[in-house]
């Protein structure tokens, strides 16, 4: 047997403890080495979200990783937990807003349009998500996250709904696979395709198979850092005459959306 913390643990125990450990501490060194390229390949000229995002990922990965190995109080590590939950979430949202604008940035209608669309959406999150946690009183735990949960779900399906959207009209959006915002768009989508699930079991069916679940999310959200470690590291190729974008349809979306504005 093996002893942790003063309480007995079987060895299924500790294999199911490092079989998430391990990985978690390969996400960590990802999400430092795709921080390390992305300065260094000065990303924060082109994709300022992308960066925000990696290094929030990183440095409160970092923290998260540390306050669990000291063995502090339960509600620390809940309460920092909870707060990278949430900033992870809404960076999420705001990534998927940057690939949007990086493709559509010659059209100022259709940015107007998809700048208010993500603020609204925004907002309207962080409203329900307010109105759930005031709506709790203090010792309901359960109650809590599992309204936490409902409003991650109802973000998720909106995030790789409008990641669906991209990839569906990628020819007209000009958007192929050799471009550094495709292999942002595709970690990212593997990654909330995953964690969507994750999270309506999670709000169906409670804690039953977390660990395996929490396993399931920290591998693909490793993949999804090696995706964006590959595409960055790549050379960015030029694009062939066969994929230009349809500049004729997004010109007739932009005039119909300058129509609306200026009516």
């Amino acid at each position: 047997m093996l002893v942790t913390t003063g309480r007995t643990q079987y060895p299924w125990q500790a294999v199911m403890r490092y079989s998430v450990i391990l990985p978690w501490l390969a996400g960590i060194l990802l999400q430092g080495i795709l921080l390390g390229v992305l300065l260094a390949k000065r990303m924060w000229h082109r994709f300022p979200i992308f960066l925000t995002y990696s290094a929030s990922n990183f440095l409160l990965g970092v923290a998260l990783y540390i306050i669990y190995q000291a063995h502090p109080s339960r509600t620390l590590w809940y309460r920092v937990y909870w707060i990278n939950e949430a900033i992870g979430l809404l960076l999420a949202l705001a990534l998927v807003y940057e690939i949007f604008k990086h493709l559509i940035s010659p059209y100022p209608g259709l940015r107007r349009l998809a700048s208010l669309i993500f603020r609204v959406a925004i907002v309207i999150l962080v409203l329900v998500g307010c109105v759930l946690a005031s709506s709790q009183h203090s010792g309901q735990d359960q109650q809590l996250t599992r309204n936490f949960l409902l409003a991650d779900e109802a973000a998720r399906i909106l995030e790789l709904g409008l990641l669906f959207f991209i990839f569906l009209f990628a020819s007209v959006l000009g958007l192929h696979w050799r471009q550094y915002v495709f292999g942002v768009a595709l970690g990212l989508g593997c990654y909330t395709a995953v964690e969507l699930v994750r999270v309506t079991m999670r709000v169906h069916f409670g804690i039953t198979g977390a660990p395996i679940l929490d396993m399931v999310r920290i591998i693909s959200f490793n993949l999804g850092l090696l995706i964006w470690i590959g595409y960055i590291l790549a050379p960015e190729l030029a694009t062939s005459p066969a994929e230009v974008p349809k500049h004729a349809q997004l010109e007739q979306w932009n005039r119909a959306v300058m129509e609306l504005i200026y009516q």
